[in-house]
């Protein structure tokens, strides 16, 4: 039986917006750095000889600019939105959401001051040094209790599938973090990590994947699971389905680690394991993306007229693509013409740029509107050309590392006929870069068409006003 919910609350979109409005701003400061690296590699002399221009300092900047800064603050935002929306109450504290916007903020701008001066414990995509990963983990817990505790306080019986995705992204970052994170403090900003040798590589190779895996994929699954279907005005194609996405992607990710490390130290069996289980994480990878495509059935018309509706589609497709070639990369014999080349880079730029990216942008451009009081985007226009050098960029751009990878494998593996190298490494260096000025190509596309999407989004924020939704009033209750 029904009954009405008379006290009516408002929901906390004042975190939402500033997550989404630093989910763009975080996007053009990424990408630009980005670009600046781009251009060393086919120019050196632009670090200009200043240390902390160089690329050994610049590209962890750039890879946690566009990973935390970015996506970041654009899961926070969306999966802030959901919660609030599916379960139809207020986030659990203002307080706590309130303190993970400023202290996340926080941690990027340590971050940006910290890598450039060369402070890192070298770990990929966890190099901040303790400082900074004890402030990670304070936000991390800050963020878990509000999420779950707006989950507990739920007005409605149901999870929605979006939560399940944010949920578990939660869960194994904390995991991963505290995990890898573990060290013993030398200085202020120095450190040693509490594992040695291979097994210091094993846990980084797990947390590294699985930062893809859980950061780079659940997480924003958990976005597609929602804004397709809002965006397309349709449910998801199979519910069913989506549990099965869920439960089979998140038993798998966890253990296809291990790829990384072919041809290293670490024991066989374990490389073996951990190929075995990316060539199993092909089926449900595909079978979400073939759910949130499937999703526009009788609605495929709705693709001509809506770019925000093609960035979101156009976005699972980057991660159909991806999610097939990682697997394939992960077999032994693949892997030894691919590993240490370009084709590595480019692999992880279709996820990053095709899947993360996309995807982030077109839920960004569902949302700043409606949390501005305004009915679209300032510009609709701007929306469709951002879509468009967006895509030629990361087409451009994948394009040019999978043809210099391909080629770098052939040329460090020929020989001549008495056993010795047909080519020095410093030739194939040389056949790179015309391959690196495409690429440069590439991300200058890119991030022209993220700067077009913050003009776009001042315009709207500008233009608006902050609106005040409330929670429905009335609320089944059994």
């Amino acid at each position: 039986m029904a009954f009405p919910n008379t006290q009516a609350t408002t929901y906390n979109d004042k975190v939402v917006r500033q997550f989404a409005i630093m989910t763009v701003v975080w996007g053009v400061v990424g990408m630009l750095v980005g670009v600046i690296i781009a251009s060393q590699l086919a120019w050196p002399e632009l670090n200009f000889g200043i240390s902390f221009l160089s690329f050994g300092r610049l590209r962890p900047l750039h890879t946690n600019a566009v990973i935390f800064a970015f996506g970041g603050c654009g899961l926070f935002a969306t999966s802030y939105y959901v919660v609030q929306r599916t379960c139809q109450v207020r986030l659990f504290s203002d307080k706590l959401a309130s303190f993970t916007f400023w202290a996340w903020q926080l941690v990027i701008l340590s971050a940006a001051i910290s890598l450039p001066l060369g402070y890192t414990q070298g770990k990929e995509y966890a190099e901040l040094e303790w400082p900074i990963d004890i402030l990670i983990t304070l936000v991390w817990v800050a963020y878990a209790i509000n999420f779950f505790g707006t989950i507990g306080t739920r007005k409605v019986k149901h999870i929605y599938v979006a939560n399940w995705f944010f949920g578990a992204f939660i869960l194994a970052v904390a995991l991963l973090h505290l995990v890898n994170s573990a060290f013993i403090p030398a200085e202020a900003m120095k450190s040693y990590s509490a594992y040695a040798g291979v097994q210091d590589a094993m846990v980084q190779w797990w947390y590294g994947h699985n930062a893809v895996g859980f950061f780079l994929t659940a997480g924003f699954l958990g976005m597609m699971y929602y804004f397709i279907p809002k965006q397309a005005g349709r449910p998801v194609y199979s519910y069913r389905l989506s549990i099965v996405h869920f439960w089979a992607l998140i038993f798998t990710y966890m253990w296809a680690g291990p790829h990384h490390l072919h041809y290293t130290a670490l024991p066989d069996w374990t490389q073996s394991l951990g190929m075995v289980f990316s060539l199993i994480l092909l089926a449900p990878s595909w079978g979400g993306m073939i759910n949130g495509i499937m999703t526009l059935s009788g609605a495929w018309h709705k693709l001509r007229d809506d770019p925000i509706l093609r960035f979101l589609i156009v976005s699972l497709s980057f991660y159909g693509m991806s999610t097939f070639e990682g697997p394939m990369m992960a077999i032994k014999t693949v892997n030894a013409l691919s590993h240490y080349t370009d084709w590595t880079v480019g692999h992880v730029h279709s996820g990053a740029l095709g899947w993360v990216g996309l995807v982030t942008m077109g839920s960004m451009y569902y949302l700043i509107p409606r949390l501005f009081g305004q009915k679209s985007m300032f510009s609709v226009k701007a929306i469709e050309v951002h879509f468009y050098m967006a895509t030629i960029g990361i087409v451009l751009y994948i394009a040019a590392l999978w043809i210099a990878g391909v080629m770098q494998g052939l040329m460090w593996r020929s020989i001549n006929a008495d056993g010795t190298l047909t080519y020095t490494f410093v030739e194939s260096v040389k056949a790179s870069y015309p391959f690196y000025v495409l690429r440069l190509a590439g991300g200058l596309l890119y991030l022209t068409g993220m700067i077009i999407m913050l003009w776009n989004t001042i315009k709207t924020a500008t233009a608006g006003r902050s609106v005040t939704v409330n929670v429905p009033a009335f609320v089944a209750h059994a």
